[in-house]
């Protein structure tokens, strides 16, 4: 116990340490959410490694591995990160270009208006609130490993050491530690996956011992079971705002370009590992154990504590730049496409930044809120990317590629997705949530942009070809 309080108190004293410093550096709204598009090639890297290394790959993939298998990582990860790749070289120049804070701010750049208060309002609360929960479920299992503590004091606790961090440092605290925490995510990783696979006689017996159903890329329920599966999680990640900011946040297009392309490619690869370690871990864990304790339960078994400290040290690192950047991401969303439109529209940089840090203490007291009834990670993030999916996905490649679209067909088919993905589980039709969910949005931003007008608002110009800046709105 006590090597663990030593490790936590100087990794969180250091995280502190680093955010104080910025807080003395940020002087606007600019600096703190999106670290006034001046970041290098390596933090940006780091800082994508960090942040694709929450929860859900330390807790929730080792957990699915120790529950499906090796499918597990072809219908969650692997996808996943081509849908990002496909995001960041199709799409990172262009949106570089465009010189943003969040994703709905395209919508507001393209529809003008009020037209980014919908996809503000579903990043904010659909998604940051929900995974930032996540965050603090997986701070709350490593207190109550290492330290004994009961879940609601690992929460407030996590609660208190987000909101201190992302407060006081912004995104340049985040992105600074993200860059740094990235190589000890990945060694710690490594260690624990080298150490569990060596634990049950290395991977010639890990294979001889392991049922077909576990190492197949494919569930046992089949092909379709798994593409739907993919379909759920994978296109999500085309709008996924963190990348986003990211991009933003380079210091030029080729920055955004190369580095995405870098930090991805990282965690494709070492995002097999967790799904590794939960099938090796079957050999030896009692099967009917909560998945999302065997990620805690195989470090503390098989390590000795100063070693099983570092790995985690290394999940807390993951699980903190996580948390902080989910909530600048609802923070960002809150202040720039609702206080900024509805509230203040002549918001100058002071008012911005307190209101940003305000927006950030909501959301984290949301995540703290929701994550007490959270059961299940891998569920609940699912959920979360197939909502955002759903709605968001269309619309976005529509103001891309489409000239033709209008404001109404992008409202009308979020509005309407929106309500029928919350209806769908009570219908008891046969169909694949997803599925149409995402069949429903197409045809209703496609339909509905072929029989309605621009708005005066608008500026009907596909944005992967110009900056919407640079016309007037209206201009045809």
């Amino acid at each position: 116990m006590y090597w663990y309080l030593a490790y936590f108190i100087i990794y969180f004293g250091a995280m502190i340490g680093i955010a104080w410093y910025y807080f003395y550096k940020i002087k606007t709204y600019e600096d703190y959410m999106i670290s006034s598009w001046g970041t290098g090639f390596w933090k940006i890297t780091g800082t994508i490694v960090s942040t694709n290394a929450g929860a859900a790959v330390f807790i929730g993939w080792v957990g699915l591995g120790f529950t499906v298998g090796l499918s597990g990582y072809v219908k969650f990860a692997l996808v996943a990160y081509i849908f990002s790749l496909i995001l960041v070289i199709v799409f990172a120049k262009p949106l570089r270009r465009q010189k943003l804070f969040t994703l709905a701010d395209l919508f507001t750049a393209r529809f003008g208006g009020r037209a980014g208060i919908l996809p503000s309002i579903l990043s904010a609360f659909i998604y940051s609130v929900p995974t930032l929960a996540l965050q603090l479920i997986g701070m709350s299992t490593v207190f109550n490993i290492t330290l004994g503590w009961d879940q609601s004091t690992g929460m407030i606790v996590g609660t208190t050491l987000i909101l201190a961090f992302s407060i006081l440092g912004g995104l340049p605290a985040t992105i600074l530690t993200d860059a740094v925490q990235s190589v000890l995510i990945l060694v710690g990783l490594i260690v624990l996956a080298i150490v569990t696979v060596m634990h049950v006689g290395g991977i010639s017996d890990l294979f001889a011992n392991t049922s077909w159903e576990f190492l197949s890329p494919i569930s046992p329920e089949g092909m379709s079971e798994t593409l739907l599966y993919a379909l759920s999680v994978g296109p999500f990640y085309l709008v996924w705002q963190s990348t986003w900011q990211r991009i933003f946040a380079a210091k030029d297009e080729k920055t955004a370009l190369r580095a995405g392309i870098t930090g991805h490619v990282i965690v494709m690869v070492i995002s097999f590992l967790p799904f590794l370690i939960g099938v090796s871990a079957r050999q030896f864990v009692d099967l009917t154990m909560n998945q999302d304790l065997v990620f805690a339960f195989v470090t503390n078994e098989l390590l000795p504590t100063p070693v099983a400290g570092i790995i985690f040290v290394a999940l807390l690192a993951a699980l903190m730049t996580g948390a902080t950047s989910f909530n600048l991401q609802g923070a960002s969303n809150l202040t720039r496409d609702m206080y900024q439109v509805l509230i203040n529209p002549k918001a100058d940089n002071k008012n911005l930044l307190l209101v940003s840090r305000l927006t950030v203490i909501l959301i984290t007291l949301l995540g703290l809120g929701a994550a007490f009834f959270i059961t299940n990670i891998n569920d609940a993030y699912r959920w979360a990317l197939m909502v955002n999916g759903v709605l968001l996905v269309f619309p976005f490649l529509a103001i891309m590629f489409w000239p033709r679209v209008t404001k109404k067909g992008v409202l009308t088919s979020m509005l309407v997705s929106l309500a029928v993905i919350f209806i769908y589980p009570y219908l008891g039709l046969p169909f694949d949530q997803a599925l149409v969910g995402y069949v429903l949005s197409f045809l209703l931003v496609v339909g509905v942009s072929l029989v309605t007008k621009h708005d005066k608002s608008e500026i009907p110009k596909a944005a992967i070809r110009y900056r919407l800046s640079d016309y007037k709105k209206g201009d045809l």
